[in-house]
């Protein structure tokens, strides 16, 4: 079984082919027979989970397994505790209400963080502030209409963690394979009966 950790860039497809010429994983990774466990937008960046185990992609990637996701997310202005605590206890978007989210404002930029290319806008009038969401859903572009719903629109998203697989000291574009000790707590975790409802 292949199992590869990948920090996909700004602006590259969360696939392998695109008959429009743009920018997919093929650019940065040429072990065959790998597939994406779930996505990340064309505009988001940060951690890829990629294998060849149809088995381990299909209970990693339905959502009913629940499997957190964590996100940094830069956005326009400050929110405030009361924002915060909505985001937290799970808000309507797009016709649904999302499930109970941990939610932190962070003490400015996060570290290590990479720079995106091409860079986010900078405009003085406007402040930013960094937020980390873990979610245990991961529908369509959901976090960034989550911070739009509190009047907050996103402009940088990272995945920095998928259950216990950490982003670290990848770099955007670099890939590496899990440890046998990752591997093993992968399995395991995934293994894992669904939670009640």
């Amino acid at each position: 079984m292949r199992c590869l950790l990948f920090h996909k860039p700004y602006g590259v497809l969360t696939q392998f082919t695109d008959a429009d010429g743009r920018r997919t994983l093929k650019e940065f990774i040429s072990v065959p027979s790998v597939y994406p466990v779930g996505r990340l937008d064309h505009d988001s960046e940060g951690l890829l989970l990629l294998t060849d185990d149809g088995a381990l992609q299909h209970r990693l990637s339905d959502p009913k397994f629940e499997h957190p996701k964590t996100y940094w997310a830069q956005v326009e202005r400050v929110p405030s505790e009361s924002e915060i605590e909505r985001l937290g206890k799970g808000i309507e978007i797009q016709g649904y209400r999302t499930k109970p989210a941990r939610v932190q404002l962070l003490e400015g930029e996060p570290s290590p963080l990479a720079p995106r290319d091409p860079p986010v806008r900078f405009r003085k009038t406007v402040p930013t502030a960094w937020l980390e969401l873990t979610i245990s859903e991961g529908k369509n572009r959901q976090v960034r209409h989550m911070t739009a719903a509190i009047g907050h629109p996103c402009l940088r998203l990272i995945r920095v963690a998928l259950g216990p697989l950490q982003l670290s000291a990848l770099k955007p574009g670099e890939w590496r394979e899990l440890s046998a000790g990752e591997r093993a707590v992968l399995i395991r975790q995934s293994s894992q009966r669904v939670k009640p409802s």
